[in-house]
């Protein structure tokens, strides 16, 4: 349950002296005030992107396979194009009011759902890496015609993009990496290594109320607002009904990928402009079965950035004080600010 929250003692924020277990095994707050969760399908097939979706057909081991994808035409095309990638929580729905910014800026906007999320297809079998969802991103964009982009990538998102610059440099313009995981070894720093057989058992009791919980520690800083409800749902949705074996499965199977493939020995190596945003209260680790002594040390943003900016060359860090992991979702006019800044 403790790393289900992916909790530490450094994201019990106000209380830091209170166990992380014991926090994850209260009673919500929001007991009262649990919505009804919405059976979405594994693919989100019940669920309504803002943007018309097209699938991507993709040959990956063996398999014919669908890589969903919005495009979005500019305002007032200023020639480039951007590609938004999600985390691992996340679907491409959250990115639109990004995407608007960007559009009226003079961006193409391209925004997938990787292989094994969202409305894409999501196999029982597949080796997931960072190299793959990297190539099948590639390839969408170049069947659209783009050859060069600018990558804004967050949470897990940020380990494809960085997969994505240190495979395709000469088709990067810039990397913006928004709060990414990944700025640090997690199995090195004392996490213990578990099966995807614990992972998959872990995914099938996802429910909305450990979601929010979880949200609220790391992605909101303990605040939360009610249309913070909408992506809460939509991740919940997927495990219910029909879809919650097929959505844990594909979970469990990318938390391997997620814990067992850093990228950041690598940042040395990327030779794109890079700039990193960052909010300075984001806490987010994968942690599951950590002992306290190495919860105490995962997750500190504001180190991990400055550490990530000094070991990639060339980089620019901007920190975004008072913010967790999803400025774009919290605080929307201060990340544009800030990604204007980057771009």
């Amino acid at each position: 349950m403790l790393a289900r929250l992916g909790l530490s003692p450094r994201g019990v924020r106000h209380a830091p002296l209170i166990p992380a277990l014991l926090l994850a095994l209260a009673a919500p707050a929001f007991a009262d005030d649990i919505p009804k969760v919405q059976a979405l399908g594994a693919r989100l097939e019940h669920f309504d992107y803002p943007y018309p979706v097209t699938m991507f057909p993709v040959q990956n081991q063996g398999q014919s396979l669908q890589m969903a994808y919005m495009d979005l035409k500019p305002a007032h095309a200023n020639g480039r194009t951007a590609v938004l990638l999600h985390g691992k929580n996340f679907c491409g729905p959250y990115w639109a009011a990004t995407a608007e910014h960007l559009r009226h800026r003079g961006y193409r906007v391209v925004i997938p759902d990787q292989i094994g999320f969202c409305k894409s297809s999501k196999p029982h079998t597949f080796q997931y890496s960072f190299h793959q969802l990297a190539a099948n991103t590639h390839a969408l964009l170049a069947s659209l015609g783009v050859d060069k982009v600018t990558v804004v990538a967050h949470s897990m998102g940020g380990m494809v993009g960085a997969r994505y610059a240190l495979m395709y440099p000469q088709g990067v313009e810039k990397l913006v990496l928004v709060n990414p995981i990944g700025l640090e070894d997690w199995k090195a720093k004392g996490v213990p290594w578990q099966s995807v057989d614990a992972w998959y058992a872990r995914d099938l009791k996802t429910s909305y109320a450990g979601i929010r919980r979880y949200q609220l520690a790391h992605y909101y800083d303990g605040r939360w607002k009610p249309e913070y409800d909408r992506w809460a749902l939509m991740q919940a949705g997927q495990y219910e009904g029909d879809g919650k074996e097929i959505s844990a499965w594909a979970g469990a199977l990318t938390y391997d990928m997620v814990f067992t493939q850093p990228v950041v020995y690598e940042f040395p190596l990327i030779k794109v402009p890079t700039v990193l945003i960052i909010g300075q209260r984001d806490t987010t680790a994968i942690a599951e079965g950590a002992p306290p002594e190495v919860l105490a040390k995962l997750g500190d943003y504001p180190a991990l950035g400055r550490e990530a900016a000094a070991r990639i060359p060339g980089a620019k860090l901007i920190p975004l004080d008072g913010l967790a992991h999803s400025p774009m979702i919290e605080a929307p006019e201060r990340f544009y600010k800030a990604l204007d800044e980057a771009l």
